[in-house]
């Protein structure tokens, strides 16, 4: 058995900038037996290969075995894609994506420009030329996008967007078990609705899905799909957004090529995803057998995390990987994961984050940070890279 690496051992350094870790740890071998910093034993594959093979291996489960819960077979229900294998994962993402299409997407396309250039116009008029740019442009855009997208009211933002916090990065289990509870009860309340009164949202849609003749969502499942795209549709965006202005802002050239050359926009979001993809590490999975990774022996029974920023800071697949480039090619990027479990919203975060820096570059071509990088307070967890407040400032241009 590995000697175990204790991330509170580091302290707050892993949260604020867990690259220079990642990579003492990459040199020491690609796979880890690790302690998290909320004291939990699991595996964690660092490697870009071994990574990349991980999130495609059978035997890695997305279903936690029911020896691991404290269950007996067939206890609990898994009704989302981000908790089911094959056959039910293959079932589940059909039925969604007859919904979730290319061109539903495409056709939010204008309403993400009107909102971002509205959010800005809000952000521009402060006195003091001063902003949270996490306030005004990053929260604000993705949960409008992601709440016309499944037909939520845009009175419920804030609320909702706290029990999803406490779901993603819960402070306590009580906490969590609240957010989940709370959430619950309202999207089956807004399913009803949407039951009685639909529109043409993706949530009447679902609703139609589980009201169908042929192949059809069951309840549980409708909620466990308007939960992971609720959740994962609108914090994930927050910091691929405040990610990627950090990034810019702290890399100024980089910033004013994007400005002189907006083609370089599409290039640029994939940079960002590479350089500091707003997910961590992969969600849970779980080893069904003995697994081999990377030469490391793991045992049945075992979590497994794929460290996604790790991976895509991997030497031996990018060149000089620590450089922010938006000229550099990013393709293969491990940060919508990859397989059968790639992240199915990807368009629809690349498509807001596309619109939301090409109007930070063309409107606000001053701006600027306006505080110490290494002051700024960062979201704690192994799950989500992103900080909670990211102050700027600009002067004001003809």
């Amino acid at each position: 058995m590995q000697t175990i690496v204790d991330l509170a051992e580091y302290g707050s350094r892993f949260t604020v900038d867990p690259y220079p870790i990642y990579a003492e740890l990459r040199e020491k071998g690609p796979v880890h037996r690790i302690r998290s910093l909320e004291g939990e034993e699991l595996w964690l594959v660092v490697g870009y290969e071994e990574g990349r093979e991980a999130l495609t291996d059978p035997r890695l489960s997305k279903r936690p075995l029911p020896v691991l819960l404290g269950m007996v077979e067939g206890a609990g229900a898994f009704s989302n894609m981000l908790q089911s294998d094959p056959p039910q994962h293959t079932r589940l993402r059909k039925l969604v994506t007859r919904e979730f299409t290319a061109r539903r997407i495409e056709s939010m396309r204008a309403g993400i420009e009107r909102v971002t250039h509205e959010l800005l116009d809000a952000m521009l008029a402060a006195p003091d030329h001063r902003a949270d740019l996490v306030q005004a442009l990053a929260f604000p855009l993705p949960i409008t996008v992601i709440f016309q997208l499944l037909g939520v009211p845009t009175q419920d933002a804030a609320t909702l967007h706290a029990w999803s916090t406490d779901l993603m990065t819960p402070q306590s289990p009580q906490a969590e078990a609240e957010a989940a509870q709370n959430l619950g009860t309202y999207l089956v309340k807004l399913a009803e609705d949407k039951r009685v009164t639909p529109g043409d949202d993706l949530l009447s849609g679902l609703v139609r899905v589980v009201d169908g003749e042929e192949d059809m969502l069951s309840q549980d499942e409708l909620l466990g799909m308007c939960f992971l795209l609720l959740i994962a549709g609108h914090e994930t965006t927050i910091n691929l957004i405040s990610n990627g202005a950090r990034a810019l802002l702290q890399n100024r050239d980089q910033f004013e090529a994007l400005r002189k050359d907006p083609s370089l926009i599409p290039g640029a979001v994939e940079e960002v995803l590479r350089y500091d993809g707003s997910v961590e590490t992969s969600t849970d999975r779980f080893t069904t057998e003995t697994v081999e990774i990377g030469g490391v022996t793991i045992p049945p029974h075992q979590k497994v995390l794929i460290a996604l920023n790790a991976a895509n800071r991997a030497p031996e697949r990018f060149a000089d990987p620590d450089r922010f480039d938006i000229r550099r090619d990013a393709r293969g990027h491990l940060a919508f994961g990859h397989g059968i479990h790639h992240c199915l919203g990807a368009p629809l975060g690349r498509l807001e984050a596309q619109i939301a820096f090409r109007a930070l570059v063309e409107r606000v071509p001053t701006l600027e940070l306006d505080a110490d990088p290494a002051e700024l307070p960062w979201v704690s967890g192994l799950l989500i890279r992103g900080v909670r407040t990211l102050p700027v400032r600009w002067t004001p241009t003809a």
